[in-house]
């Protein structure tokens, strides 16, 4: 226990770590954001009367940023659009991490099973045609996918499916209908993000299934009398799991960075339009930096809760994680 107890100190000091290097290395990159951006912001300042941070030598600023951030949840202003960045991203984030995260679940929910049942089966026309889609979900890109399905249901259905909201809840308080007619909207982005996703994932479960069914200690406990579903699921499944919970991380990561070109195609009103806006239209780049910010802590916060769950779950990764 007091060995575990160390392992979840070590990660989360680690995390902290990390987090505090994704700061150094965002901020660094706002202040080498070109020279018209820190003179508006400089001009932002001046005219509302506000502490003008660029008087402070670079690495004040910086903690001044870090304490903002981690103690206060405060991003700082917007100098492009002269509003604080809080209020810009309000929910959004949360709602561009939903999207990406029931994407992620969407994935898994059809490639777990599937892969699992594929490389098991000793069906060929199933393993060929899950081998095609894998590959078309790698070559036909989210976007692609995107504007295939607003075709053919504006021409099946005579509507468009863009936006996350009806008119009348866009500008609204969050409430049950609003949640409601959310959920009416976001499943062609849940499925636009997770094509790909799951093609991938097909793939990983696949190979990862066929690798630990082959080898000798799921022959010998076929040789102890385990069949069917029970040999699966106590031995290749479970030790195949691993991997795949290590690697939600990256690819939280993955979908996140498809979420700004599909957010534009689809008109989305989330963090990730914010992001192609501020990085490409506005030059935004302290509201860029907070987005891109929120997105690392979120992947850094998801790898320590999976080195946990793994350690836990898991004899081999344990001792290979405490030592």
């Amino acid at each position: 226990m007091l060995q575990f107890f160390r392992f979840v100190c070590m990660r989360c000091i680690m995390a902290i770590v990390t987090l505090l290097i994704v700061t150094l290395t965002i901020f660094t990159l706002m202040e080498l954001s070109p020279v018209q951006y820190g003179e508006r912001c400089l001009t932002f300042f001046n005219f509302y009367n506000l502490p003008n941070p660029y008087e402070e030598p670079v690495f004040i600023r910086w903690m001044y940023w870090v304490k903002d951030v981690f103690v206060h949840g405060d991003f700082g202003y917007s100098c492009i659009l002269r509003t604080r960045i809080n209020l810009l991203l309000g929910t959004k984030f949360w709602i561009s991490l939903g999207l990406c995260l029931s994407s992620l679940l969407l994935a898994y929910l059809i490639a777990i099973p599937v892969g699992i049942y594929s490389a098991t089966a000793n069906w060929r026309a199933l393993n060929v045609f899950l081998r095609f889609f894998s590959y078309l979900g790698i070559a036909i890109p989210n976007f692609l996918f995107a504007l295939i399905i607003i075709l053919v249901w504006s021409n099946l259905f005579g509507e468009t499916i863009t936006g996350l909201f009806s008119r009348e809840y866009h500008d609204a308080v969050w409430s049950y209908d609003k949640f409601v007619d959310f959920l009416a909207h976001a499943w062609i982005s849940i499925i636009v993000l997770g094509w790909s996703a799951t093609a991938i994932a097909l793939q990983t479960v696949r190979a990862l299934i066929s690798d630990e069914y082959g080898k000798p200690y799921v022959t010998a406990a076929r040789a102890r009398g385990l069949y069917g579903q029970q040999l699966i699921w106590r031995y290749p499944a479970r030790h195949a799991f691993g991997p795949i919970i290590n690697s939600l991380g990256f690819d939280l990561n993955r979908v996140f960075n498809e979420l700004p070109i599909v957010a534009w195609i689809l008109t989305l009103t989330e963090a990730g339009a914010l992001l192609l806006d501020s990085l490409v239209g506005s030059n935004d780049q302290a509201l860029a930096s907070a987005i891109l910010f929120s997105l690392a802590s979120s992947i850094i916060v998801l790898n320590f809760l999976t080195d946990i769950i793994l350690a836990i779950s898991d004899p081999r990764f344990r001792r290979g994680l405490m030592g």
